[in-house]
């Protein structure tokens, strides 16, 4: 009798185990499943374009009036763009004259704020406070991931040859500005000593080389990714590897540290030849909006790697504070801002940049664009 008495116990635990087991697989199952039908009736003109293309003057851009989604890294996020195919809050038309004040962002994947939404951008944030404080003011963002010197220079002239009308350039410069003119776009060049060294597998010029990034887990499960995403970046920022990586990462700001060889990033022209090519192409900038009366403001921020290493003299700095004493409006020098802040709190990396990533997160949007608010106005 009291061996029964001990089975039942037993197999009564057995059974809730199997219920709950059982419901949390349901559960997990029907999480699944709207997960799986709320991704795909989401997707938008993703499925039927590409949010990025080549383009035969500037090398490569943004789809106008795009508006679906965007994948980078393991991430997928929703991009905007407007007529011009720029990253902007709606698919907006954007006349070519304006009778507002109008400023156009230019630069790499730090103004582009990859991965962002608009609203959550410098560019984005700089913009609302303006609304904000009823100023006549309009920020147009034309960067892109991988951008550098040629590619600013050839896009502005095609938007100027084109009508658009603004009042002034802000230009976002960081080192791989130096490594992408030393490496990369030598089919848009208009200078025969670097058109010489256009291949058919430089870039985004040959019609398949940017192929449309696809997933079926990032683009099905959207939900699922993004939980699964933050649990990876707490992780990473609880062991702080990335953290750690970031004291001996040189890569592509080889260029810019005193005694490093750069060598094997910076091929064919090498680091000097990445110099004068990226002074040449801004410097046919500068003339270029000094001959329409737009004045040129330059912007220099360090990626985490130059923080994490101390590079507070970056010769990136040097190079752009001094090309600026004739040739701009304005420099500014985002270097020290973002020093403080790591100075001030031990997690600077965790906050101001994305875990396990390079780019700025929010707050270190948040952070250019109020630095940026008090220095344009």
């Amino acid at each position: 009798m009291s061996d029964d008495v001990a089975i039942q116990p037993r197999k009564s635990g057995v059974r809730r185990s199997l219920v709950w087991g059982g419901t949390a697989f349901y559960c997990l199952g029907l999480f699944l499943l709207f997960d799986f039908a709320w991704s795909s009736l989401t997707r938008g003109e993703e499925t039927q374009r590409a949010a990025r293309v080549a383009n035969p003057v500037y090398d490569h851009g943004f789809s106008a009036k795009f508006d679906g989604f965007d994948v980078w890294g393991e991430l997928r996020y929703p991009l905007i763009t407007n007529s011009l195919g720029f990253k902007d809050a709606s698919t907006r038309d954007v006349p070519l004259k304006s009778a507002s004040r109008r400023i156009l962002v230019i630069g790499d994947s730090f103004a582009e704020a990859i991965g962002m939404r608009f609203e959550d951008s410098f560019a984005g944030l700089l913009q609302r406070a303006a609304e904000e404080r009823g100023a006549s003011v309009e920020f147009l963002n034309a960067g892109v991931a991988s951008y550098s010197p040629s590619i600013y220079y050839r896009k502005i002239k095609y938007l100027i040859e084109n009508g658009l009308r603004f009042d002034e350039v802000i230009l976002f410069s960081d080192p791989s500005d130096v490594t992408d003119e030393a490496t990369s776009y030598f089919c848009i060049d208009d200078d025969p000593k670097y058109r010489v060294q256009c291949t058919a597998s430089e870039g985004s010029m040959q019609p398949d080389a940017r192929p449309k990034k696809s997933d079926f887990f990032i683009d099905r499960f959207v939900i699922t990714n993004r939980v699964r995403i933050s649990l990876k970046r707490w992780i990473q920022a609880l062991l702080g590897n990335r953290k750690r990586a970031l004291s001996t990462d040189r890569g592509r700001i080889g260029w810019s540290i005193p005694g490093f060889d750069a060598a094997n990033e910076t091929r064919p022209l090498g680091a000097e030849g990445g110099v004068q090519r990226s002074l040449q192409n801004m410097s046919k900038l500068a003339d270029m909006l000094e001959a329409q009366n737009i004045p040129l403001t330059i912007v220099v921020y360090p990626w985490a790697q130059q923080i994490a290493q101390g590079e507070r003299d970056s010769r990136q700095v040097a190079l752009w504070r001094e090309f600026c004493t004739k040739r701009c409006k304005a420099f500014i020098d985002l270097f020290p801002v973002f020093f403080a802040a790591s100075e001030a709190d031990s997690k600077w990396y965790e906050r101001l940049y994305i875990v396990g990533d390079d780019h700025f997160s929010a707050a270190g949007n948040a952070m250019v664009a109020r630095e940026l608010e008090k220095r344009l106005r």
